[in-house]
């Protein structure tokens, strides 16, 4: 599917988080077109710099970006650009993050003290975001005003739990995102 030739509105949206967290799944799940992923296979030189605590299992990771697209009813088409979560991708982070509006921060809670890295990067690019909680099988759960304290969230930042694989579950993550931002976006003024 196509971009028709009709005035529509692009968005950017950031999808973010520690390495392992599910990025490239949610873009995976969401996207109407084939992603675009660069996921290769970890090596044992990874291995020394990525901290497998949480993700024994994990076998790939992405090294530079996801991308996927969803078209909104209307004219709204988002544009998904998921980061990679190794901080030695700091520097590429913040290209990607150029022209974003928001980002969706996904967390885990095996790992919660990671997404706090992310979350600063996040807040340090002027981004509004929102936190989706990724429901993993072997994870704790836990209140989402407990997530909310342990994550020292603002009261404004949504949080929503998701398994990044579950379309629907997915796409009320990216819901939250969207309806934070617009919430906070200036409107235009029809008489400049």
């Amino acid at each position: 599917m196509y971009l028709s030739g009709e005035n529509q509105t692009l968005v950017k949206l950031l999808v973010a988080g520690p390495f392992g967290v599910g990025k490239t799944t949610l873009i995976r799940a969401l996207s109407e077109t084939p992603p675009l992923h660069t996921e290769e296979v970890m090596t044992q030189s990874g291995a020394i710099v990525d901290d497998l605590a949480g993700v024994r299992e994990k076998t790939t990771t992405t090294v530079a970006i996801d991308f996927g697209r969803l078209t909104l009813p209307g004219d709204l088409v988002l544009y998904l650009f998921g980061t990679p979560g190794q901080k030695r991708f700091r520097p590429l982070w913040q290209d990607i993050a150029r022209g974003a509006l928001g980002a969706l921060v996904l967390a885990d809670t095996r790992r919660l003290a990671d997404s706090f890295e992310v979350m600063d990067i996040v807040e340090e690019a002027g981004l509004r975001y929102a936190v989706a909680v990724n429901t993993f099988p072997d994870a704790p759960q836990y209140s989402v005003e407990k997530l909310r304290e342990a994550l020292d969230l603002h009261p404004e930042t949504p949080l929503v739990l998701c398994d990044a694989r579950d379309r629907d579950q997915s796409v009320d993550a990216l819901i939250a995102l969207v309806g934070h931002v617009l919430a906070h976006t200036p409107e235009e003024n029809p008489n400049p």
